[in-house]
């Protein structure tokens, strides 16, 4: 250590030879992946050979010192893979749900033609008031305002008008799918 700490190379040379199959071991036991294993020793003595001063003989054994940080580094790496394996699988997830078909123009077209017909069998103060929330995008608030109706009532009519299109458009839909 003393020789690595004053920048002699061959040092670092000679503890790679000593401690790597160790460390190699440690990691590729944590990590489960050879090419992991590899990076995390590498790290373990790029680290020794840039920062050799973190090394405290009075805390122990320098076998035990490179142990240790193999052992954090494979768990770290082990994370991280864990992290990209999740965010591909929801970039796949994702990508794939955009490649679904849209549903048929005319199938679409349908849909609208019944929920309009639905929405015309509504009693008219029910049916302004969802013409007010869903088709112009008042707030409740803003549909009681419009119709000059408290706004408990108009939470009312819209929970209504909702109860009844579904009662009425949920058949369809099962027919439908």
């Amino acid at each position: 250590m003393a020789r690595l700490a004053a920048g002699d190379d061959e040092a670092v040379e000679e503890l790679f030879d000593r401690y790597a199959p160790l460390l190699y071991g440690l990691a590729r036991r944590i990590t489960g992946a050879r090419q992991l294993a590899e990076e995390v020793v590498q790290e373990v003595f790029t680290t020794l050979w840039t920062h050799p001063d973190r090394f405290d003989p009075s805390r122990g054994t320098l076998r035990a010192y490179l142990g240790v940080q193999a052992h954090r580094r494979s768990v770290d790496a082990v994370r991280r893979e864990v992290r990209r394996t999740a965010h591909e699988d929801r970039l796949l997830a994702l990508s794939s749900a955009e490649r679904e078909p849209a549903p048929d123009a005319t199938e679409a077209v349908g849909l609208v033609d019944l929920v309009q017909q639905a929405i015309g069998r509504l009693p008219a103060a029910q049916r302004r008031a969802v013409e007010l929330a869903y088709f112009e995008g008042c707030t409740q608030s803003e549909v009681a305002s419009v119709l000059g109706i408290p706004e408990g009532t108009a939470k009312s009519r819209l929970r209504l008008a909702q109860a009844k299109l579904s009662e009425w458009l949920a058949p369809q839909f099962l027919e439908m799918a």
